[in-house]
């Protein structure tokens, strides 16, 4: 599914971009086309000027229609060899009036734009005034046409990559909802078949021992199969005293942990207990997960501690170990589905556990610190 996912958004991201790219260097070519034809209607301008002060000139007529149709959107300001300002055309007049330094600024931005367009003056030849003029609003539209496509295109991107990860991650809670209710189902019928073997097996004599440790295995079912059960549903959040759950997950770990493996839980001496609103099999999962997969780092030796903090809107808990620690590469990995580490293991612990944390019980799980050969600390954050 990821590879896929990746697929389309490389397919999406080269599309656009590609349209991007095109109207981009099509925008410029028609932009360069009407910077030329300006500048052609800025130069028939100044000849029709230049015709219309010369009295040999017959067809006065012709001259005055170029010069009131080429230039009425095309912002000019004409001044003479000395850079005096003799006239301006088609700028807000009403600006000039009020600003002095608008005509000095439209004319500095006017000789960065383009070369001038020399006028001789025919009642004497021997002078030439230089019409500086800027871009009309249509060439400004074609030239800025394209940076607004860009971001139509990066906001249509950016659209459907969270429509295909919303739908993605939709489909993924359906999975895991519909393969935990799966699993629930399937172990009911087994665990009821058990349960009632080991009611006869107590009720005969000499099979005592055999019987109490099958009905710890079958309790343990059980709860395997009611926490499937509330993955694939909506969970009761209950008040729970957390020390205590974390106390009994860490003496459970502990039994069946080397003894090298050195377990302590940490908190202040006057948090007698610690209120939190949980689902207590759900929580109870997530820290078993969160052990064990300290105790996988630590290749049978180490610390691990549970530290627990009560603050006045959440309970902070730590779960660290001295163990192999996690690659930076690998941080941003450990909570994927199917990431794994280790030669056997399905990678879901953890994925599950973010799952419960954040989905279910609205809090936080993260790799708080880790470092290479010195070890790992996860962050638990719930809500009051």
């Amino acid at each position: 599914m990821f590879p896929q996912l990746l697929n389309w958004r490389t397919v999406l991201a080269i599309v656009a971009m590609a349209i991007v790219t095109v109207t981009i260097f099509y925008s410029n070519f028609l932009a360069r086309k009407i910077a030329a034809d300006e500048k052609q209607k800025i130069e028939q301008w100044v000849q029709a000027v230049n015709d219309i002060n010369d009295s040999t000139i017959t067809s006065i007529s012709l001259a005055s229609k170029i010069l009131t149709e080429n230039s009425h959107d095309i912002p000019m300001i004409t001044v003479n060899e000395k850079d005096s300002i003799l006239d301006h055309y088609n700028l807000d007049s009403s600006k000039v009036i009020a600003d002095k330094n608008y005509l000095p600024e439209k004319l500095a931005e006017f000789k960065r734009t383009y070369d001038p367009i020399i006028w001789k003056n025919p009642a004497n030849p021997s002078q030439n005034n230089l019409v500086y003029y800027g871009e009309s609003s249509l060439l400004k539209q074609i030239r800025y046409f394209p940076m607004i496509q860009l971001l139509v295109a990066a906001l249509f991107v950016f659209v459907t990559l969270i429509a295909i990860s919303t739908r993605n991650k939709s489909t993924q809670n359906q999975v895991w909802a519909g393969m935990a209710k799966e699993t629930a189902h399937q172990l009911g019928t087994p665990l009821s078949s058990l349960q009632g073997w080991v009611e006869m097996l107590k009720e005969t004599a000499g099979n005592e021992k055999i019987a109490s440790e099958m009905s710890k295995d079958v309790e343990r079912l059980k709860l395997v199969s009611d926490r499937f059960g509330k993955i694939g549903s909506t969970p009761q959040l209950e008040a729970h005293d957390v020390l205590q759950q974390v106390n009994n997950m860490v003496a459970y770990i502990k039994r069946r942990a080397p003894g090298k493996v050195n377990f302590a839980v940490k908190f202040n001496d006057n948090d007698q207990e610690i209120i939190a609103m949980i689902n207590a099999p759900l929580f109870d999962w997530v820290i078993e997960n969160l052990l064990k997969n300290a105790l996988d780092a630590m290749d049978g030796q180490g610390n691990i501690t549970v530290q627990l903090k009560n603050e006045s809107t959440q309970v902070v808990i730590d779960v660290s170990d001295s163990g192999k620690g996690i690659s930076k590469k690998n941080i941003a990995n450990v909570f994927k589905p199917g990431f794994t580490t280790k030669k056997r293991g399905w990678g879901l612990g953890l994925s599950l556990s973010k799952r419960i944390i954040e989905q279910y019980h609205k809090g936080e799980l993260f790799v708080k610190h880790s470092e290479l050969n010195k070890g790992t600390t996860f962050r638990i954050v719930l809500r009051k």
